[in-house]
């Protein structure tokens, strides 16, 4: 096995773990924050998490020996961000990430329910994901209203790199935030003792609260968008890099580490989708055998990332909430462009894509129940008597 490890498959894996982390770790912190979370319990569910992702790619990648990348559930942090604190605050929450690592988990025992999953028609749960990510994506605009010096060196900053340096356009942004904290707000005299006091994360046990409003307006939409745009993309590209997956058991395996890591504050982990992409393309090593290197490297460095979480956290909290939302905000520009293009593709399918995207974005809630929940629903409805009436006429 060590034979196999490479130059190119530990620079690959570095930059995976860096810019997974980076680029993604603050839509984390807003939408636990969102749901009640307190700091200790952001950074100890960061520490889950992280430690949870590196053990996930390490083990799956070492046993299959293909570049198996794990990632946090980035839309379903954003999910939480629209959808705010509900009935029972953090450990309602906390229940509802439990029930939908359940879900996950029965996905990959049972056969049917993974295909019932994947039979929800894609227009109508990319639409779903554009309603759930549009606040957020709102964010960097807001920030530069509420204050131009602090904002727009923030966004000219993403907009410069992503239009020669994708990949580093999210990290340069978090960048320019730290320079904007340093140079542009007045920080408390006993920042640097706080951040020396927040290094090292603990974790922090959250006993959950099970309720019914909690399971269908937390637990099933972030069940929904997990799989819909992580885990079934994330196998899907490693099979057009000719990798032969093995979706159960890898399911399973997310699925029972994301209960473990609920009770811990985290959102569930899944099949990673654009570091997958990175560490199963050539640049990780030119030959296919050897490329599950990267992502071990990239499990490693999530681990590494996660115990050092605390303080990033402690440092970036000293921000205004605004500034961490654009930076959140700017990192889902590129997901809300692809889930928008692809819900409204295929011109049959538009009108309820349309009604799934707005019903969501709304943000409004009937009977307790979220926005996103009652989106895929009205859209479903809609496509449903499209095609009734199509066979009749």
């Amino acid at each position: 096995m060590f034979k196999e490890f490479s130059v190119s498959a530990l620079m690959m894996g570095l930059l995976t773990a860096f810019v997974g982390f980076i680029s993604s770790f603050a839509v984390i912190m807003q939408g636990l924050k969102a749901m009640g979370a307190t700091a200790p319990e952001i950074a100890s569910a960061l520490l889950a998490l992280s430690l949870a992702m590196g053990l996930l790619a390490i083990g799956f990648s070492s046993f299959f020996r293909m570049p198996i990348s794990i990632a946090w559930s980035t839309p379903g942090a954003a999910l939480l961000s629209g959808i705010g604190m509900i009935e029972g605050g953090f450990p309602a929450a906390v229940g509802a990430f439990l029930v939908s690592g359940l879900l996950i988990t029965l996905c990959g025992l049972f056969r049917p329910l993974g295909r019932a999953i994947r039979m929800i028609p894609m227009p109508l749960a990319n639409a779903m994901l554009a309603g759930i990510l549009l606040s957020l994506c709102l964010a960097p605009v807001k920030a530069v209203a509420f204050n131009p010096a602090l904002g727009l060196p923030i966004v000219i900053t993403w907009a410069v790199v992503i239009s020669r340096w994708r990949l580093w356009a999210v990290p340069a942004s978090l960048g320019a935030l730290v320079l904007v904290l340093v140079f542009g707000v007045e920080l408390p005299a006993d920042a640097m003792a706080q951040l020396k006091a927040a290094v090292h994360p603990d974790f922090t046990l959250v006993m959950p609260v099970f309720s019914w409003h909690g399971v269908v307006s937390v637990a099933v939409p972030l069940f929904i968008v997990t799989m819909a745009s992580q885990n079934i993309p994330g196998i899907a590209i490693l099979k057009v890099h000719h990798y032969e997956p093995p979706p159960g058991v890898l399911f399973v395996g997310t699925g029972v580490m994301s209960m473990i890591c609920s009770v811990f504050g985290g959102v569930p982990v899944n099949m990673a989708a654009i570091t997958a992409a990175m560490c199963a393309s050539e640049d990780a090593n030119p030959d296919p055998e050897r490329r599950y290197w990267a992502a071990i490297v990239g499990g490693l460095g999530y681990m590494v990332l996660g115990l050092l979480a605390g303080g990033i956290i402690a440092f970036v909290s000293l921000a205004p909430p605004i500034l961490l939302q654009a930076v959140a905000g700017l990192g889902l520009i590129g997901a809300f462009s692809n889930a928008a293009f692809a819900a409204y593709r295929d011109p049959d399918t538009r009108e309820a894509a349309a009604i799934t995207f707005l019903v969501t974005a709304s943000g409004l809630s009937f009977a307790g129940i979220s926005g996103a929940f009652w989106g895929l629903v009205a859209g479903g409805a809609m496509m449903a008597l499209r095609q009734v009436l199509a066979k009749r006429g």
